[in-house]
């Protein structure tokens, strides 16, 4: 079975920076897409960044500029650089991954439990 662990969260200030980050564990053939998402209160989920097995990119146009997503390819991990936190960046951060554990078996979507982030002074 395999589990995302997410690390990090905590309170900021508007205008300071926090770093998640995220380890796939288990049995691992291999992994596709890690991404973050975040989810505000009383809305959905939605995409914060996702970064593929090729190093491509691509973020939600609120957090452009501002948040930088990698990744580190012998340990699973996937990593959010958040700079200039608003207090609408509040919310539960969620890591999320295509792993495949089995060369036959298809790619499967894992999800982390989630951390809380809040943007506060």
């Amino acid at each position: 079975q395999v589990q995302l662990v997410e690390s990090g969260g905590g309170l900021v200030q508007p205008g300071g920076s926090l770093r998640l980050s995220c380890a796939a564990s288990g049995t691992i053939f291999s992994i596709n897409v890690m991404g973050w998402y975040r989810q505000a209160p009383g809305k959905e989920r939605e995409l914060v960044a996702r970064i593929t097995s090729g190093g491509s990119t691509n973020y939600a146009d609120s957090v452009k500029g501002r948040f930088t997503i990698s990744r580190e390819y012998a340990k699973n991990a996937v990593y959010l650089q958040m700079n200039s936190r608003k207090p609408e960046d509040t919310a539960v951060y969620y890591c999320n991954a295509d792993v495949r554990v089995r060369v036959v078996t298809p790619y499967v979507e894992v999800w982390g439990q989630g951390t809380l982030v809040t943007v506060s002074s």
